[in-house]
C-alpha cells in the first residue's frame, strides 16, 4: 500500500514530453512569425520566375 502511495510518477514522462512539445511549437510559431514575410517573398519570386 505504501509502495503505491509513493510511486505516483507514472504520468510524469508524458507530462514532460507534452511540455517539450509545447515549447517546440511556441518556438516554431515565433520563427514563422518573424520569417514569414521573407519566406513569402521567396515563394513569390520563384512563382514569378516560373
Amino acid at each position: 500500500m505504501l509502495d503505491r502511495l509513493f510511486h505516483r510518477d507514472r504520468g510524469q514522462g508524458l507530462v514532460e514530453y507534452a511540455l517539450i512539445l509545447a515549447l517546440v511549437a511556441i518556438v516554431v510559431i515565433g520563427i514563422l512569425i518573424l520569417l514569414g514575410p521573407a519566406i513569402g517573398s521567396i515563394f513569390s519570386n520563384v512563382k514569378s520566375a516560373l
